[in-house]
């Protein structure tokens, strides 16, 4: 009896190892490892153009005790909050409370929020309001179809792109020649809370959302092979153009992931790092696809068609080559009888 209690309470604890890895995947935000500051949250204390300031904001950022809303749901507007602190954390998640809300039917709002991890801050510009060919990482929750041939996909999507600084960002194209992976997410209009969450660690980019008010994580984005520096700074953007939409951010929570490194990645230098994807193809490569992305080429209308016309086709002669074949089976038994 004493042997398989024994017996239980190791499989018990296994079962639990088990689970706390499942459950480590994406973490549930414990209080320890929140950088606070990396991190804003409300009352919005420390924001502001003080030597002290632990964030900054430009353009149309309006802070107040609720909320910080980036753009106003007006034309032509552009708005960015920044971290002062560079990050120095190998292996990091960020999780962002927003708020995509306005008076604009469906299609008719524009044109999304962008978190960045990047070199540069507080430069405006045409991503998003801000900078383009930037340094480092930006996930865009993009609420506008630009590129009406772009139909394989529905808006708002959500997508990622790592930038050494020499791509620029196609609007025209929502991105495509640039995007890393993605996917579709209700996020606008929403009468709850929606959240993302962006994890980098051991190489890895992994994008989680909670747009549908079942508190628990959903994955869109998870690649490997992705490079990111240490020292560089996190933000947030968006931008109105003729069309508009209020851009809140709640807050975005920072915390350090407890990662072994092995010694040769210990003593790397960080902060040299150029960002990188090791994929088939960089960015760069895949400026010239009009269509193009990592997760592969999107099924366009033609090429839905050639593939039912060959599936139709390969179907005919199975057909034929089965005939002949049953044709030849009744004529070598009709000389048996």
């Amino acid at each position: 009896m004493g042997g398989c209690g024994a017996f239980r309470g190791s499989a018990l604890l296994f079962v639990l190892l088990e689970l706390s890895l499942v459950c480590g995947d994406i973490t549930d935000g414990n209080a320890e490892h929140l950088k606070r500051e990396h991190s804003l949250t409300k009352p919005y204390q420390g924001v502001g153009n003080s030597p002290s300031s632990q964030w900054d904001f430009s353009g149309s950022t309006l802070v107040t005790s609720s909320y910080v809303r980036l753009t106003p749901d007006e034309r032509s507007k552009q708005g960015s909050i920044w971290n002062t602190v560079p990050c120095y954390l190998k292996d990091w998640e960020m999780h962002v409370q927003f708020k995509i809300h306005g008076s604009g039917k469906k299609n008719l709002h524009g044109d999304g929020i962008a978190i960045w991890y990047t070199k540069d801050r507080l430069h405006s510009g045409p991503v998003f309001g801000n900078q383009d060919q930037f340094l480092g990482l930006a996930i865009f929750l993009d609420t506008f179809r630009n590129d009406l041939h772009g139909m394989d996909r529905s808006f708002p999507y959500i997508s990622a792109m790592v930038n050494n600084g020499s791509v620029s960002y196609d609007h025209g194209k929502d991105g495509r020649s640039s995007e890393l992976g993605g996917c579709s997410a209700e996020l606008r209009n929403r009468d709850h809370d929606t959240y993302l969450a962006i994890r980098y660690s051991k190489g890895r980019l992994t994008v989680m959302v909670d747009v549908d008010d079942k508190n628990e994580w959903k994955e869109c984005i998870d690649i490997g092979g992705v490079r990111l520096p240490t020292g560089y700074f996190f933000g947030a953007s968006a931008a109105t153009g003729d069309l508009s939409d209020n851009h809140d951010i709640i807050s975005m929570k920072l915390y350090q992931l407890m990662v072994e490194h092995t010694p040769e990645e210990e003593n790397l230098d960080w902060t040299k790092i150029e960002p990188s994807v090791s994929l088939l193809k960089s960015p760069k490569d895949n400026i010239d696809d009009p269509t193009g992305n990592f997760r592969g080429t999107p099924l366009t209308g033609w090429k839905v068609f050639l593939l039912l016309l060959c599936a139709l086709l390969g179907i005919v002669v199975c057909a034929v080559v089965g005939a002949v074949v049953f044709q030849k089976r009744q004529e070598r038994n009709k000389r048996f009888y």
